[in-house]
């Protein structure tokens, strides 16, 4: 099976079910004959648009468009606890368990001044496309994600 083909049936799954993990993915995949690591769901995940979102059942993911947009933005404000910066990268701190999603949010962003993200568990590094630009960029992912 080849990326566009898994890709279609992760939307699928997430569309069709309640999936609060990558675990949970994977192994719902493994049912229909794909097997992926959790690097290649990631890498699906932003290409994707998927984001993790917070029902009154529980979090789970949910594949992000332009329409879900303000529903999104202010669920990923709850999930940011933080944002710092240096003369080289911006770190923005979040909720445990939330960084993916914060990570995969500001890359559906497609911001220009920023040339990639790296999540950990609470942590999502921000690389910025040039050192010079980073108080912008700070000022925006401030806007964005404190407001």
């Amino acid at each position: 099976m080849n990326k566009t083909q898994r890709q279609f049936v992760i939307k699928e799954i997430i569309r069709d079910h309640s999936v609060t993990n990558q675990e949970e993915l994977v192994a719902m995949l493994k049912k229909r004959g794909i097997t992926a690591t959790q690097a290649t769901l990631s890498r699906d995940f932003s290409e994707l648009g998927v984001v993790r979102i917070h029902t009154k059942e529980n979090n789970r993911y949910a594949l992000s468009n332009l329409q879900d947009e303000p529903t999104i933005t202010p669920l990923v404000t709850h999930e940011v606890v933080g944002i710092e910066s240096n003369e080289a990268v911006i770190v923005v701190r979040t909720l445990p368990g939330r960084a993916g999603g914060v990570a995969s949010f500001i890359d559906s962003g497609r911001n220009k001044l920023i040339l990639g993200t790296l999540a950990g568990d609470d942590t999502v590094l921000v690389t910025p496309a040039s050192v010079k630009k980073i108080p912008l960029l700070l000022k925006q992912l401030k806007e964005l994600l404190l407001s």
